[in-house]
């Protein structure tokens, strides 16, 4: 495993408990009602269409919840993460729930040795996924490996824009502080994850990257695949920055002040040919 993947994976491991613990999350709403799908998955239902009897790979899932949103939504669904902790969480939610998920431990660049090739009708990734690998042209040959030919490739991300601001000045202005285009990384330090918890997590340290729109987009292109649809959102799912944010419901936040100024994240779905 290369340095910047140890780094990453200590870090996810440590933040696991605080993540199965957190009202955020919300576990136990998953298996109180059969029928409660994320926010995350409800958001891209309208985009996402039809996916039930269709093979499905969530890559990148972590402790499962959107993972298992797809399977109620009647897709077989495979799982894929490099933290064994967050398996471990993700295959107890999908046991208590009662649902046939599969999920399979491997770092992302390995997908197409654990997984095999040619196999999945959807190749689905979520919000907070790609910042954690250093080659974009390297994630799109994995996902275009796994699709079989005419399957697609869905991805609601943050938008490379928005992970290139800072935090917030106290003056309220939010500035251009880290990299647009991928880069070697950007080393953070964070003792806190994104849900409320008392406790530091134990391996602070993270490596992160960021890739430009076109470099994702050409990525694609060239790995074999069409694209079918991009379409920018003004909301993302989380507080990327802080209190200049506001929610607007369903779990989704978006600037205060001009919302309109930036995108905070986008829907791309790709056909392999």
């Amino acid at each position: 495993m290369e340095e910047y993947a140890f780094v990453n994976k200590a870090n996810w491991e440590s933040r696991v408990a605080f993540h199965v613990a957190s009202s955020e999350y919300g576990l136990q709403r998953y298996i109180d009602d059969p029928e409660y799908i994320s926010n995350t998955v409800n958001f891209d239902r309208p985009r996402l269409g039809d996916i039930a009897d269709r093979d499905v790979v969530h890559l990148q899932c972590h402790i499962g919840t959107d993972t298992l949103s797809l399977s109620r939504l009647g897709a077989r669904v495979t799982g894929l993460d490099f933290s064994p902790s967050a398996l471990h969480a993700a295959r107890q939610l999908a046991a208590d729930c009662g649902h046939p998920v599969r999920y399979v431990e491997a770092e992302l660049y390995e997908a197409p040795a654990a997984l095999g090739v040619n196999r999945f009708d959807v190749v689905y990734t979520g919000i907070g996924a790609l910042c954690w690998l250093p080659d974009i042209k390297r994630w799109a040959s994995v996902v275009s490996s796994l699709l079989r030919p005419g399957g697609r490739l869905f991805i609601r991300e943050a938008h490379p824009m928005l992970w290139a601001l800072g935090d917030p000045r106290p003056d309220g202005l939010i500035t251009v502080e880290y990299p647009y285009f991928e880069t070697d990384g950007t080393t953070f330090v964070e003792s806190s994850t994104y849900v409320d918890h008392d406790e530091a997590v134990s391996s602070p340290e993270t490596v992160q990257f960021n890739h430009g729109m076109g470099e994702i987009v050409t990525a694609l292109l060239r790995a074999g695949m069409e694209i079918i649809a991009l379409e920018d959102h003004d909301s993302v799912p989380y507080l990327a920055l802080g209190a200049s944010m506001e929610s607007i419901g369903a779990g989704e936040y978006r600037l205060i002040d001009r919302p309109e100024r930036i995108a905070m994240s986008y829907t791309l779905q790709a056909i392999k040919h």
